[in-house]
């Protein structure tokens, strides 16, 4: 179906409002260290999942709760994964596990030689919505396996150092 060049202008600016972005990868395992030991003797403190995805997720200005609603469905139901026989499946349904990881730099723009990230959400704002994701997140995979998926997430705001094994890669990027 053609449209006409009137119709165009809306389509674009409805496509440029982005509120959220996911890189979702599927891995057969990943660690994530989310922060150095407290003194020379102490282990990092890190989380780690067997297969399933890397979720990576950024929130831009412009997002809501019902962004956050519209991540989670996605992270949850859409279908990347291979079962037994072949057939597409999500996470849960294999079921995997998920790691998600806070990832600000997703909503980042060139500007010549520099990167800026004038879009994001700010600070806390941001933090809110990953901890509501995170455990939306959670929630669904406990009522949907029973247990057996376990979700892992990082800390929003801060360096963290990711190790991951990839079967593929299988790399997929989302915008909302």
């Amino acid at each position: 179906m053609a449209t006409s060049s009137t119709e165009s202008p809306s389509i674009v600016n409805e496509v440029t409002q982005i509120s959220g972005r996911l890189i979702m990868q599927q891995c057969l395992s990943a660690r994530l260290q989310l922060c150095a030991g407290t003194d020379d003797s102490a282990d990092p403190v890190t989380v780690a999942i067997n297969n399933g995805v890397v979720v990576y997720v950024c929130f831009m200005g412009s997002a809501t709760r019902e962004t956050v609603d519209s991540m989670v469905r996605t992270i949850t139901t859409i279908r990347l994964s291979r079962d037994g026989n072949g057939q597409l499946v999500s996470v849960l349904d294999c079921p995997g596990d998920i790691l998600i990881v806070p990832q600000a730099t997703l909503g980042g723009r060139a500007k010549g030689t520099r990167m800026q990230y004038h879009s994001n959400i700010g600070k806390d704002a941001g933090r809110s919505l990953y901890e509501y994701l995170v455990t939306r997140c959670r929630l669904i995979a406990e009522d949907v396996t029973g247990g057996t998926t376990r979700v892992e997430s990082g800390t929003y705001g801060n360096r963290q150092v990711l190790h991951i094994d990839t079967n593929g890669p299988f790399t997929h990027y989302f915008e909302f």
